[in-house]
């Protein structure tokens, strides 16, 4: 958990300044609660301290990068990580020549780094932030090409009037071919199985299919 302090002084601003110095930290850094506004009361007399409470922001991207590292070590592995985190979200983006070896079959190698990393994160994280790990853009190249067999797969059912099963595909997969069809006047889809041997059925809409 990150590292939480309470500090005083006469005004707000000198407390949260005395926290940052025993934390060694920059106002960007810390979260900062006011307990009390402080008051210089009547001549002096009856003046209270104002008291902060200030909490040293975590670096989660930060533990995420340092997780993958140790993995890509013990992997062997020769690869560069950027990463990129707002207020609900962190994207590790991985590059170098051993990268395609990540990716795994169908990306399996990669989910699975994923979920044990946004395992790690969030374990030290007061609240749940959405993690993603891409490798030289595999995400958004393999949903270009999951939107291109969805629509393909869908002029199928509808021409030749018989249902499509395709592939096993993980949650994220599932979402993107179900997204792509959601608003198709012809065909809906649906998911069987489970997983990881879960896949997306493409159909007729029952409307259509009995004309």
């Amino acid at each position: 958990m990150s590292k939480v302090i309470e500090t005083t002084g006469k005004t707000v601003e000198d407390a949260v300044n005395a926290a940052l110095e025993e934390l060694g930290a920059d106002i960007g850094d810390v979260e900062v609660t006011v307990l009390e506004e402080g008051s210089k009361g009547l001549f002096g007399i009856g003046s209270k301290q104002a008291r902060v409470e200030v909490r040293l922001k975590m670096d989660l991207a930060g533990e995420g990068v340092r997780f993958l590292e140790s993995v890509f070590e013990k992997m062997n592995v020769d690869v560069d990580i950027e990463s990129y985190e707002d207020e609900d979200s962190i994207l590790l983006q991985v590059s170098g020549k051993d990268s395609g070896i990540i990716i795994g079959r169908r990306g399996e190698t990669l989910d699975a780094l994923q979920y044990l990393t946004s395992l790690v994160v969030n374990k030290k994280s007061g609240r749940y932030k959405r993690l993603t790990i891409d490798i030289e853009n595999y995400r958004k190249k393999r949903e270009e090409t999951l939107v291109r067999l969805a629509k393909r797969l869908a002029d199928k059912v509808v021409k030749y009037r018989r249902n499509v099963s395709l592939e096993p595909m993980n949650p994220y997969e599932r979402r993107i071919i179900h997204s792509t069809l959601q608003h198709n006047e012809y065909v809906e889809t649906y998911s069987v199985g489970e997983d990881p041997n879960r896949k997306v059925v493409i159909t007729l809409k029952q409307a259509y299919s009995d004309r």
